[in-house]
C-alpha cells in the first residue's frame, strides 16, 4: 500500500471532504470576494475578528492571510492591514487543482508579487518595531538595575 502524499498547502486528497482550519478561513474569504461582499480594495477583517468568527488561533488566521496573499485574493499594506486585490479571479479557479501558478494570467502573477513584495515590507517593518522595543526595554532594564 503506498502513503499518501499531501500537497504544498497540506490539502488533503481528492475526495477526504475535509478542510483545514486556516483553509475553510480562506475559502470563505474568497467566496466573500465572489459573491462581492467584498470588492477590490476592500480592508479585510482584522486578525481579531477572524479569530473570534472563527474560534481559530491567530497563526490558523496568520495561514489563512498567507494563502490569500499567496494566491493574489489579498496584498498586505504596511501599518493598514490586509485588502482585496484589484484583479479578477475566474470562477474556476476554486477548481484549480494545481494552484494558480499553472494557469493563472499575467495580472495574477503581478498581484502574487505585489503581495509578497507587500509582505516582505510589513514583515521589515515588524522587524524594526520589534528591534525598537527591544533596545528600548534594554535601556530601560539598565538604567533600573544601575
Amino acid at each position: 500500500m503506498t502513503g499518501v502524499v499531501v500537497g504544498r498547502r497540506g490539502r488533503r486528497p481528492a475526495g477526504s471532504g475535509v478542510q483545514l482550519t486556516f483553509e475553510v478561513i480562506a475559502e470563505t474569504l474568497r467566496e466573500r470576494i465572489r459573491s462581492g461582499g467584498l470588492k477590490p480594495g476592500d480592508a479585510l477583517p482584522t486578525q481579531a475578528v477572524l479569530m473570534r468568527e472563527f474560534g481559530a488561533s491567530s497563526l490558523t488566521v496568520q495561514r489563512a492571510m498567507a494563502l490569500l496573499k499567496q494566491d493574489g485574493w489579498a496584498v498586505s499594506r504596511p501599518g493598514k492591514g490586509a485588502f482585496v486585490a484589484h484583479h479578477d479571479h475566474g470562477a474556476d479557479d476554486a477548481d484549480d487543482l494545481d494552484g494558480p501558478e499553472a494557469t493563472a494570467p499575467a495580472a495574477g502573477t503581478a498581484a502574487r508579487v505585489e503581495a509578497l513584495e507587500c509582505a516582505l515590507a510589513e514583515a521589515a517593518q515588524q522587524i524594526a518595531d520589534l528591534r525598537g522595543r527591544v533596545e528600548a526595554l534594554e535601556s530601560g532594564s539598565g538604567e533600573r538595575g544601575r
